[in-house]
């Protein structure tokens, strides 16, 4: 006899790929999504794995505000709009201020060219427009920046039917927490992101605009680790800071740097549980050297969203350690002993496929939304 559980689980995957399949040979329309989104490159990737599921997807790019309107993809090459995406931007220009403002401002007669409508974090994409989009699925997808503010804003949203994808499980621990429909991390590729060598011995580290944000990248203690040995931060907005830096390079180059540096140091960004760019280095192989949990909060209240410690088995697939002195002996013995650097570097990127693979991520995502 089956267990009712799984066989209940059973029927739903049938299903979810028999819905797949019937979408893909026609029988069933293509859904279609409206992503909004405020992170250039996790919206490149998101995108690209919701076409490869089989949906179309339009997204108006990654514009915040007038002061930020944000920027081309420093990518390998720029992919060519369908006549679809086409129309959809036309459609999007065709109302308010014809521009990524209007992003604030949708209308209706817009909104209803789409089934799912994905809000990458901003809040006010959703409290502005909730009434011409509550008829449709909305998802607010996580980022890592939620505070208790905007848990408690997107309250009465999310008893008329928000749904919501975490990026971290720790996220639950946020004040005024306000839910979750499942948990999906970011993703990187691991036939892309390979290949680390450590023939450089330095460090290297990506972080944008650290010399603004220096409690939030404890950039203070980074200076602290950087001044005993060669390092190089990557990353736009570091212009005019008392340490080397290369700043923005192409996403070749800052793939080759992830295989050739010896080890990257990773200081965290409050309140973020990870970032885009420990998913990199990790899924790279690069050995990690980053602070624990008592430095990460020196300065800000220990709210339990700092996922690093958890993820990394110390000594196993990466390092962590809450002494300046500890992570420079850390980073010391990586230089001097390439073959530590090695064992660290295969159970690293062992990991990161575990958490952070594309295989995996993809097949959450495609199980989520074929409930829809």
């Amino acid at each position: 006899m089956c267990h009712p559980i799984k066989g209940r689980l059973f029927r739903k995957d049938y299903y979810n790929k028999l819905r797949s399949h019937l979408r893909s040979i026609g029988i069933l329309p293509q859904l279609r999504i409206l992503y909004l989104s405020c992170h250039s490159i996790l919206e490149y990737d998101e995108i690209n794995l919701f076409r490869e599921i089989g949906y179309h997807v339009f997204s108006p790019g990654d514009y915040v505000d007038k002061d930020n309107p944000g920027k081309p993809l420093l990518r390998r090459y720029s992919e060519k709009k369908s006549l679809e995406e086409i129309a959809d931007l036309q459609a999007f220009n065709s109302f308010g201020s014809h521009g990524p403002e209007n992003k604030n401002k949708l209308i209706k007669s817009f909104v209803d060219r789409f089934d799912i409508i994905i809000v990458m974090h901003m809040p006010q994409w959703i409290t502005l427009n909730w009434e011409v989009m509550k008829h449709k699925v909305v998802i607010w997808r996580t980022i890592g920046q939620s505070t208790k503010y905007i848990e408690e804003s997107l309250y009465i949203y999310r008893l008329q039917g928000l749904k919501i994808v975490r990026y971290s499980p720790l996220e639950k621990n946020i004040q005024n927490y306000i839910g979750d429909d499942t948990v999906i991390r970011f993703y990187k590729d691991p036939n892309e992101y390979f290949g680390w060598n450590g023939r450089n011995k330095s460090i290297m580290t990506i972080s944008q605009e650290i010399g603004k944000r220096t409690d939030a990248c404890h950039f203070d203690l980074y200076k602290l680790v950087v001044s005993h040995f060669d390092s190089q931060l990557f990353g736009p907005g570091n212009q005019n800071i008392d340490v080397p830096y290369i700043g923005e390079v192409s996403h070749n180059e800052l793939i080759k740097a992830l295989q050739e540096y010896r080890c990257y140091l990773y200081t965290g960004t409050f309140p973020a549980s990870y970032t885009l760019g420990f998913i990199e280095a990790w899924m790279t192989g690069i050995p990690i050297v980053s602070i624990g949990n008592k430095l990460m909060h020196d300065r800000f209240t220990d709210e339990g969203l700092y996922e690093i410690p958890k993820l990394i088995i110390n000594g196993e697939n990466g390092f962590y350690a809450d002494s300046i002195e500890e992570i420079k002996n850390i980073i010391n013995l990586l230089m001097n002993n390439h073959t530590l650097a090695s064992k660290i570097s295969q159970a690293g990127r062992i990991s990161a496929i575990k958490y952070f693979g594309k295989h995996k991520i993809k097949s959450e995502w495609h199980n989520f939304l074929n409930n829809f």
